[in-house]
């Protein structure tokens, strides 16, 4: 299921490198053996309207959510947030390095009696359809 999303503020569009980014994410969640690649998702929603701070620098900041199906102990979780972190976080560094730029995380579990899905893309991976 994972679905990793990025919210960023508009000053960052280009810097940010949201594909690199992306394959880095899919690549750490597959690498974990928590969730299959299938279920996988990732994108980036750009924020025109924002202020940060005192407003009076070019603040910029990116957030980003990775949304995970229940059934798996916290623990488990944990590591896989705390490795995805630290990827993040190299992502970020040289642009850091750049500008002001706060850069935060948080993995949050969906309700299982309120979470729908269907999808045929598992099969196809496996070669059924």
């Amino acid at each position: 299921m994972p679905h990793f999303i990025a919210e960023y503020s508009a000053n960052l569009e280009g810097d940010a490198n949201f594909p690199v980014l992306f394959e880095t994410v899919h690549r750490v969640l597959g690498d974990s053996g928590v969730f299959p690649l299938g279920g996988i998702r990732s994108r980036a929603i750009r924020h025109d309207t924002y202020r940060i701070a005192d407003g009076e620098h070019d603040y910029a900041f990116v957030h980003m959510t990775l949304k995970v199906g229940s059934g798996r102990d916290l623990a488990t979780r944990k590591k896989v947030a705390e490795t995805l972190f630290e990827a993040i976080q190299a992502h970020f560094a040289p642009l850091q390095e750049k500008r002001l730029l706060a850069v935060s995380f948080e993995m949050t579990e969906l309700d299982p009696d309120l979470n729908f899905k269907h999808n045929n893309i598992h099969a196809f991976l496996k070669g059924e359809r």
